[in-house]
């Protein structure tokens, strides 16, 4: 049987199904999705959806693994992973947000969030919500949606980002409900995944070589290379350069350092190298994204 290639779909493809709200800068919320086309093939997801089902039902697969989505339940895909096997019931209606990788790293504040809500959404890529936690994210939802709409406000972009931080804060209530429950068992692959992060959060200023990471982790750098691509379909160079971006981005926009001192410290040899190693991965100069 000849095997269908895997489609990629991004947030150009989400903001063009009807009924979708979105902003140039990489977000997207509909509470239509039963609008979107039904991917007939496995669909790479190239952003970050959440979704949370207000009736109806939804399956669907999530690298191979099935998962069914009820009326109450949060729905986590983290970018890069693969859903297929999609079905849902005619009535199947959800608030769904999605944001692109970029954009979530423009309004959090540290590389703990970003780690936190990835770990999170690999092992519990459905959650059901309490009554209260429904309404925490349905109003955030609809002001969210309110404050994207309102294009005339000369602040738009901030005040929008501002409103996910604080709905990200208010939701980790979630995760820490769940965490606390422990009901998952991790498989050896998530726990060795799951520690590279934890080590990385710690030491990724000073440190960039997968070989180091491995060694700490008592295990070969290509077996913790195998083990990251199957967990996180990125290798651990990917997210050695993406914390190493984010923290930059960061002491860029949110601090009066200079260049030589963010060099100093994360640890490159020169303002030089800093300069091009940035540029490599987002498309311009410090000075220019700082100045953007």
């Amino acid at each position: 049987m000849k095997k269908n290639n895997i489609i990629d779909i991004n947030l150009e493809t989400a903001r063009q199904w009807q009924g979708a709200q979105y902003m140039e800068d990489g977000l997207v919320l509909t509470h239509h999705i039963d609008y979107a086309p039904i991917p007939q093939y496995a669909t790479r997801m190239n952003f970050i959806l959440m979704a949370l089902c207000l009736r109806g039902k939804a399956q669907y697969c999530i690298d191979t693994h099935e998962q069914t989505v009820n009326p109450g339940d949060l729905m986590f895909i983290s970018e890069r992973h693969i859903v297929d096997n999609y079905m849902a019931s005619p009535n199947f209606e959800c608030l769904c947000i999605m944001v692109s990788t970029a954009f979530y790293h423009d309004f959090v504040q540290n590389v703990k969030n970003v780690s936190s809500l990835l770990l999170f959404s690999m092992n519990n890529p459905v959650v059901h919500l309490t009554s209260a936690e429904i309404q925490t994210y349905s109003n955030y939802y609809q002001t969210i949606r309110e404050k994207m709409a309102n294009t005339e406000h000369p602040y738009r972009t901030e005040l929008v980002k501002a409103w996910l931080l604080s709905m990200f804060y208010d939701m980790s209530g979630v995760i820490y409900r769940v965490e606390q429950q422990g009901q998952k068992v991790q498989t050896r692959a998530d726990a060795f995944f799951a520690q590279f992060i934890r080590l990385l959060e710690l030491n990724f200023r000073n440190e960039r070589r997968v070989s180091w990471y491995a060694e700490q982790l008592g295990i070969t750098a290509k077996y913790l290379s195998e083990v990251v691509k199957q967990v996180s379909k990125r290798t651990p160079t990917d997210w050695i350069d993406n914390y190493v971006i984010l923290e930059m981005r960061v002491l860029l926009k949110n601090s009066t350092k200079n260049i030589k001192e963010i060099a100093d410290e994360l640890n490159f040899p020169n303002q030089s190298f800093l300069g091009k190693y940035f540029k490599e991965h987002v498309g311009m100069s410090p000075s220019e994204f700082r100045k953007s």
